[in-house]
């Protein structure tokens, strides 16, 4: 049996801009995608802390240590700047393994989004 796990949590970052204009995706700080194991193009649920919205995109990475968080394209109708985030993946995967896999979660500076 297969089941879908968590995968990856940034856990609590600030939404730094909202591209109406761009194709797609939520841009992400390329250092807080490698901590949390989250590649481009990867399947991501974003949840609003501040207005309880939940929805999908995928993710592109932003320049390093930039602390960039910028949601494109229709997903900047859900978010404003400032905005508390949850960016979450999941994984399927064979229920045995499931129950020893350890997903990866960050806890990023929610100020800056930086990891320190």
């Amino acid at each position: 049996m297969q089941i879908e796990v968590l995968k990856s949590k940034i856990h609590r970052v600030k939404v730094t801009g909202a591209d109406l204009n761009y194709i797609g995706s939520i841009t992400i700080d390329i250092a807080l995608m490698e901590a949390a194991n989250i590649i481009e193009g990867e399947k991501v649920s974003i949840v609003n802390i501040n207005n309880g919205e939940r929805f999908e995109t995928y993710a592109i990475p932003g320049p390093r240590n930039s602390g960039e968080i910028t949601l494109n394209g229709p997903a900047a109708r859900r978010v404003q700047k400032d905005d508390i985030i949850i960016v979450i993946t999941y994984a399927l995967m064979d229920f045995e393994e499931a129950k020893t896999f350890s997903p990866w979660i960050i806890f990023p500076n929610e100020e800056n989004n930086s990891l320190t």
